[in-house]
């Protein structure tokens, strides 16, 4: 760690070389900042936060830190859940809060350029002017950044329509580790000249580059809106609900959320905001969402699938939303994960793994869990594309104590299935002890090798992911 004197320096000289409005902020204006409206959770201390106004900056900032070996952590909205914007006292925090403006929305080739700093729900908004949309959707749209979300190629509610955040993104402009700009801000859907260099920072946690722009897909804003939340007898109906679903409302289908009776009930149950809309009793709940073109058509069409749904046997009951106002109460309880931490301390997980398995998978797990001091193990998630969340409550007193054996608990079933230990949060520091039981030795060791040719120096946020 570097003393406090050359830590000053340090920050006078970057302030020096940045200029432009005070950008550099010392340690003691950061920690009040942190302590004012940062996470308190965070470890987020730092030599200085540098808030550069656009790319040129940013690059000023990387070269100078390259220049003095200084290791960098970029900050977007910090809604992460897996310790990846973490930092400590000699680490320069890169913060591109300022760099926040809608550059051009192009309602003809329906893509948008914006910097890295803008949240997701003011793209959202922005381009509903143009009857446009951008579908990538999550539950802290308001603070996540663009950035951010490519970043860690965030997911959400709709990628089983949409696919996932690199799924959206057409080009990126980045800074390297030594400052040199990358701008390959493409708008073409189909790009085959030479290698897609946008990958290498997208969903690679800042370890790579540092996205500063970046050019966005866009979608027709839907004109239908349909929502309902089903109840079913059990797992092996859960799936063929979605194919059955899926194929009925052809191609409109936006959302497969499962959650299962434990989490149900407790999203339901005081002090959650909602009241039940269906019996607290079923095994398995599903929330359908379908996004079409005609409310005229598209409502008979889904009224249909959830009658043959019923016919079938598929569901046992239903609550089917007849207003906007309906559907976002039913996207709220699916939302209202923070009754998860009501009682004691919860591990949140985010794992991925195939649909045939999921059963079997979460039995097991709860019956392995109950022969330790775990207090609740809590299922949902975006089942549609294979995406558990598991919400593991234990007392305050044993979070750290247990930690290692409720990871192994949920983490090392997934090899034998080829499950991934992420599906769409990252992997951070909380993960990466972990991070074998998805990738192979020869995949690690490829990833140690462009993190060398990138960031020769291990500057950008230093042991996220995989060791510098």
């Amino acid at each position: 760690m570097r003393s406090v004197g050359i830590s000053m320096n340090v920050v006078n000289e970057l302030r020096q070389r940045l200029g432009e409005d005070r950008a550099v902020l010392d340690r003691t204006t950061l920690r009040e900042r942190v302590a004012g409206i940062w996470r308190p959770r965070e470890h987020l201390d730092g030599v200085a936060l540098a808030r550069p106004v656009d790319t040129t900056g940013v690059s000023t900032v990387l070269g100078f830190c390259h220049e003095h070996g200084l290791p960098v952590v970029t900050h977007g909205g910090l809604t992460g859940l897996v310790h990846g914007a973490d930092t400590d006292p000699s680490c320069v925090i890169l913060s591109l809060e300022r760099m926040n403006q809608i550059e051009d929305i192009d309602p003809v080739q329906r893509c948008a350029r914006v910097q890295a700093g803008v949240p997701l729900q003011t793209l959202q908004q922005a381009v509903e002017a143009f009857g446009l949309a951008f579908p990538l959707d999550l539950g802290a749209r308001g603070t996540a950044t663009l950035g951010g979300n490519a970043a860690t190629n965030a997911g959400g509610n709709r990628v089983l329509r949409f696919g996932m955040m690199r799924d959206m993104v057409l080009g990126v402009e980045a800074v390297l580790a030594d400052g040199t700009v990358i701008n390959s801000l493409n708008s073409l859907i189909k790009n085959n000249a030479g290698y897609d260099i946008k990958q290498l920072f997208l969903g690679t946690e800042g370890t790579l580059g540092i996205i500063t722009r970046l050019s966005l897909r866009l979608q027709e804003a839907p004109l239908s809106h349909n929502m309902a939340l089903v109840a079913c007898p059990g797992f092996e109906q859960v799936s063929a609900l979605l194919r059955h679903v899926d194929k009925g409302l052809g191609g409109s289908l936006s959302a497969f959320e499962c959650l299962w009776r434990d989490f149900y009930s407790l999203v339901t149950t005081p002090p959650a905001k909602s009241a039940p809309p269906l019996a607290q009793d079923f095994p398995f709940y599903v929330l359908l969402e379908a996004q079409g073109a005609d409310q005229a058509t598209d409502d008979p069409q889904f009224t249909r699938v959830l009658e043959t749904a019923l016919e079938q046997g598929l569901i046992e009951d239903a609550a089917v939303a007849r207003s906007e106002a309906d559907c976002q109460r039913l996207w709220g309880i699916r939302d209202d994960v923070e009754q998860v931490f009501n009682e004691g301390h919860c591990f949140l997980f985010d794992i991925s793994l195939p649909l045939g398995f999921m059963d079997t998978y979460v039995r097991d797990l709860k019956a392995t869990l109950r022969e330790t001091r775990v207090q609740q193990c809590w299922a949902f998630g975006h089942v549609g594309d294979g995406n558990l969340h598991l919400g593991i409550q234990v007392a305050h007193g044993d979070a750290e104590e247990l930690r290692y054996e409720v990871e192994s608990a949920v983490y090392a079933p997934l090899a034998a299935v080829k499950g991934s230990v992420s599906a769409e949060h990252g992997i951070g520091l909380e993960k990466k002890p972990w991070l074998h039981i998805s990738r192979s030795q020869p995949e690690l060791a490829l990833m140690q090798q462009l993190k060398v040719a990138l960031d020769s120096k291990g500057i950008l946020n230093p042991g996220k992911v995989i060791s510098s």
